[in-house]
C-alpha cells in the first residue's frame, strides 16, 4: 500500500506539473519522461527537489541519469534502491 501511495504521488506531481490534467490514462507508469517530452532537464531538476523534499532522500550527482528518474517505475525503483542502500550503510 506504501509503495501504491508513492506512485500516485510521483504520478501526480508529474501530470499537474507538466501534463496539466488530471486523466490517469495521459500517463503510463513506464512512459519515458524525456522522450515524450514531458519533461525538459529544468522540469527534470524540479522532479528531483520534489523527489528529495518529498521522500527525504539525497539524489547525487551520479545518480541523475535516465535509468533512474525517466519514468514513474524507474523513480519508485530507484527509491527503494535508496532505502536499501541507507539501511546497509
Amino acid at each position: 500500500m506504501k509503495q501504491m501511495s508513492e506512485t500516485q504521488a510521483i504520478r501526480s506531481f508529474i501530470m499537474e506539473n507538466y501534463l496539466f490534467t488530471d486523466d490517469e490514462k495521459a500517463l503510463s507508469n513506464d512512459d519515458s519522461f524525456l522522450e515524450m517530452g514531458i519533461l525538459d532537464s529544468t522540469g527534470m531538476l524540479e522532479v528531483i527537489y520534489f523527489l528529495e523534499d518529498d521522500f527525504s532522500i539525497k539524489i547525487e550527482d551520479d545518480e541523475m541519469i535516465p535509468e533512474n528518474l525517466d519514468s514513474v517505475n524507474n523513480i519508485i525503483r530507484f527509491l527503494d534502491k535508496k532505502r536499501t542502500q541507507s539501511k546497509t550503510a
